[in-house]
């Protein structure tokens, strides 16, 4: 794969995962209640998010209530916001610069090192955004199956599990972390050697003219 082809597949990848992340930020399914068990078929769902917490009905009506208080709120509710907010601007600046820095592009500097170079700053920012992404999905999972499992007086059937935005998460941290490290893959090592040879070659041509 030539060098303007990864930087393209990088930098697509990368923006997927960057909005899928956003997805998974907005979602309000990052835990959901638990049928495991001698389940009671009820005829409400509860979901949680980060922002927010719904109620399901089985006519299919959804009721959503924002949490009220931010203080109130559970520590790793707070770290995971903070992580995925972040991470969605770290992934955003991520976006804007490896536009100026791909090959394929006509945008800031025309020296294909300097261009490299920005392009691998990129890349840094999309493999940070992942990695903020990861941790968020992966502390909140934690948290849920700490919670799961339990010595508890809660029955099983009354207990959260994993919700849809965790997996979306988990994804969304994948793609900017793949899409991130094939952008870092377009460090100019070669393109310096090449030009400190055409410079160091080009004096003794001129002599030899002389």
């Amino acid at each position: 794969m030539g060098g303007g082809a990864r930087e393209l597949a990088g930098y697509l990848a990368a923006l997927a995962g960057w909005v899928a992340g956003l997805a998974a930020a907005v979602l309000p399914q990052w835990r959901q209640s638990s049928y495991a068990g001698d389940a009671i078929i009820t005829a409400v769902g509860l979901h949680e998010g980060l922002w927010m917490s719904c109620a399901a009905q089985s006519t299919g009506q959804v009721q959503c209530r924002l949490h009220d208080s931010l203080l109130s709120l559970e520590v790793h509710i707070q770290t995971c916001r903070a992580l995925v907010v972040i991470s969605l601007l770290l992934g955003f600046f991520g976006i804007i610069v490896s536009v100026v820095g791909m090959k394929c592009t006509k945008v800031g500097e025309e020296d294909p090192v300097t261009k490299s170079r920005i392009a691998v700053a990129g890349g840094v920012l999309f493999v940070l955004s992942g990695l903020c992404t990861l941790a968020a999905v992966s502390l909140y999972a934690t948290q849920v199956t700490y919670e799961f499992f339990r010595e508890s007086t809660i029955p099983i059937n009354a207990r959260y599990e994993f919700g849809s935005a965790l997996f979306v998460g988990w994804g969304a941290a994948s793609l900017s972390m793949l899409g991130g490290s094939l952008l870092c893959c377009s460090w100019p090592a070669k393109e310096r050697r090449g030009q400190q040879y055409h410079q160091q070659s080009q004096p003794s041509t001129a002599r030899e003219y002389v």
